[in-house]
């Protein structure tokens, strides 16, 4: 089986690979069948030299490879017909901009597997960056929170070299006694936490965030259970909410009563409620100044996140009076880090990451006839058509709604 690393031809340039040049060689020792191949990039995290002096030949092109692994979606201009990709094509919530590369896809007889979509059986994602996003989103929240009050200047994520060198920097600072808000206790909050706790906060539970006063900065960290609760007043829990979300309202305004400063990692599902709306943003006792949008979700559960940002320009100002776009520092503002795509920031341990559970999950598939039904689960395209799973796309394809 002859793997290949394609070059990320997006824009803006995504720096992450699939396998890192360590990776592969982790591979290749644990399945002597497997090839790799990596096409020559002058932008990948790992230099072309950092895979040949691991002797992992670096190629123009891996047009002879079986399966072809990228990040990001691969252009139209630059699908070869007839292969197996793995990538992001962002195309299962029927995203719109990539209508045409689906139908590119089915077209040129392409078998896509989606990296969204590599589960275990009960539907758990196994390969992914969210951890990744908690950290650079916790980092450059604390960042934003420095700017919009002049009290730190914290250098751009993007500019340093791994997590640690992440956590050197938030050390230095001194944050003031301030609340801190943190939705969601998967991969992309329990990232987040990471560098919280990197920082020395203290970590204090609902009730106490609820009603103490503070003499330090201090977290507190909630999942949907207590952000939301059951219409009729029976007492929920969160296995209930992920099934029946339009059976619940959202508690969340107690908390922006006492926050400072909320970062949002949670998942946030169809028919969920909105944790704040912008009718709440309005209400005197809404405090919240600052929030770190990890999830990212435009004009839906977090109101004040109008739009996604930029890693050129990560920061913009909403003013809850106006419901439109301010500076940032004003004091009427409530300034916001959307960035879409943070672990684009830290490219060198979010690929190391990714590699090491795709190579867990993903790699033996091909050598033991998919005993898991990773690869099945994952396969969104075959033969010039969308599988049994993903025939719910058909529509989207044909250009039907």
């Amino acid at each position: 089986m002859k793997f290949g690393i394609i070059r990320e031809r997006k824009n803006p340039p995504d720096r992450r690979v699939v396998l890192s040049p360590a990776e592969c060689q982790n591979v290749l020792s644990t399945f002597p069948k497997a090839e790799i191949l990596v096409e020559t990039s002058p932008i990948r995290v790992f230099s072309d030299k950092e895979y040949a002096q691991k002797d992992i030949p670096v190629l123009e092109n891996v047009e002879n490879c079986d399966v072809l692994l990228g990040v990001k979606e691969v252009p139209i201009n630059a699908l070869i017909p007839n292969k197996k990709y793995f990538f992001f094509s962002h195309t299962i919530k029927k995203q719109p901009y990539n209508r045409d590369l689906l139908r590119a896809i089915l077209a040129k007889n392409i078998e896509l597997y989606d990296h969204e979509v590599i589960t275990a059986p009960n539907g758990q994602r196994l390969v992914a960056f969210g951890r990744y996003a908690g950290i650079v989103g916790a980092y450059n929240g604390i960042r934003t929170y420095g700017l919009k009050y002049d009290l730190f200047q914290l250098p751009k994520a993007e500019t340093l070299k791994d997590q640690q060198a992440l956590i050197t920097e938030l050390r230095k600072i001194k944050l003031p006694n301030i609340q801190i808000l943190l939705t969601g206790k998967g991969r992309v909050g329990n990232g987040a936490k990471e560098m919280l706790d990197a920082m020395g906060l203290k970590k204090v539970n609902v009730a106490d965030y609820l009603k103490e006063e503070f003499s330090e900065p201090v977290y507190c960290q909630i999942d949907a259970s207590e952000y939301n609760k059951r219409k009729d007043g029976v007492r929920g829990n969160k296995a209930d909410f992920f099934k029946n979300p339009h059976e619940y309202k959202s508690n969340f305004f107690r908390f922006a009563e006492v926050t400072d400063f909320y970062i949002a990692g949670h998942f946030y599902g169809d028919g969920a409620p909105y944790l704040y709306t912008r009718e709440d943003a309005k209400h005197p006792s809404f405090k919240i100044k600052v929030v770190a949008d990890i999830s990212c979700d435009i004009d839906g559960p977090v109101a004040s996140t109008i739009r996604p940002s930029t890693i050129a320009d990560p920061i913009y100002g909403y003013d809850p009076a106006t419901e439109k776009e301010i500076d940032y520092k004003k004091d009427n503002a409530i300034a916001v880090m959307a960035v879409d795509n943070l672990p684009c920031e830290l490219p060198r341990d979010a690929s190391v990451g990714f590699g090491e559970a795709f190579t867990k999950y993903v790699i033996p598939a091909f050598f033991n006839n998919d005993a898991d039904g990773i690869l099945e689960r994952a396969r969104m395209t075959q033969n010039g058509k969308l599988t049994q799973r993903f025939a719910y796309l058909q529509a989207y394809a044909n250009d039907d709604e």
